[in-house]
């Protein structure tokens, strides 16, 4: 998995419910191969609820996302279930407590909550 491909799926761990719950369901099956890559992903999920940098090398329209991603996945507690997930992986190390610049990207989810017009009969 490219280092891109890692912060997407970080991305969709962190913010995206239906993503969390289908890892949380494919673990609790044993259906995941590499439980290393899982944790490692969901320790960049953890990171990603952190408070927002205070440096100039993230771009404003990518720290708004983050902010507004940050904001209304607290309504799914979803740093919570990340913590949790995290627990039952056995990862007891702390998270840094600001989102590395690196990580701050502007990354679009997927839809959710709503209907698509792809979804339509």
């Amino acid at each position: 998995m490219s280092p891109r491909e890692k912060l997407e799926t970080a991305y969709a761990l962190a913010f995206h419910p239906p993503t969390a719950n289908a890892a949380w369901n494919d673990w609790d099956r044993g259906k995941v191969e590499d439980t290393v890559l899982l944790a490692e992903l969901l320790d960049m999920a953890s990171t990603l609820h952190q408070r927002l940098p205070e440096c100039p090398d993230a771009a404003a329209r990518a720290l708004r996302r983050l902010a507004r991603y940050q904001a209304v996945s607290r309504l799914y507690r979803m740093p919570s279930m990340l913590n949790r997930f995290r627990g039952r992986l056995g990862r007891q190390n702390d998270v840094p407590v600001e989102v590395p610049a690196w990580m701050v990207r502007d990354i679009a989810l997927p839809v959710f909550g709503r209907k698509s017009s792809a979804d339509s009969p």
